[in-house]
């Protein structure tokens, strides 16, 4: 079985919302996560004069911000390999370092699915 094909529907879920995101705004990356109730954050890259954050980090923020207390999964599609430090630290400081995650491609292909805390996510 592939591991497109082994990939848990929720986590299939957030990899198309921020393939979604990344298309439909024009940015270079989509993120989603997943909170502890499975409630979805979708966001893109977010880049003005005075703020600059990854998509990742936007959608970490809009999770926090709408009271989420910890993520179960977080999924980016990008041109990287890999989600940045700075992203997976969001994501751990959210989920910590086991939270799921997963790095897509721009046509919605898993490249990487580790934990957060691990420096090959």
């Amino acid at each position: 079985m592939s591991e497109a094909a082994a990939l848990d529907p929720e986590d299939r879920k957030i990899i198309t919302l921020a393939r979604s995101a990344r298309a439909r705004n024009g940015v270079p990356e989509g993120a989603a996560v997943r909170d502890e109730t499975g409630r979805t954050y979708v966001a893109g890259t977010v880049v003005l004069d005075s703020l600059k954050l990854s998509a990742l980090q936007t959608a970490v923020a809009m999770a926090v911000a709408s009271g989420a207390r910890s993520l179960e999964a977080a999924a980016v599609v990008t041109d990287a390999e890999h989600a940045a430090v700075a992203d997976r630290a969001a994501v751990a400081d959210l989920g910590g370092p086991a939270t799921p995650v997963l790095v897509a491609g721009p046509d919605g292909t898993l490249r990487v699915s580790a934990p957060a805390g691990d420096a090959s996510a």
